[in-house]
């Protein structure tokens, strides 16, 4: 149990792989895809 497993977190960082135990973490959108900057104000 550690840097030589295959399947702990540790072993994973080691060999630069992902897996249920270290997956790929997803990108949050930014605050400006958030705030929608590009977009103009809606005509009432």
């Amino acid at each position: 149990m550690g840097k030589g497993d295959k399947k702990t977190k540790r072993g994973k960082i080691n060999r630069g792989t992902f897996g249920a135990r270290r997956p790929r973490i997803k990108k949050k959108p930014s605050v400006e895809q958030q705030i929608n900057v590009g977009s103009k104000a809606k005509p009432k």
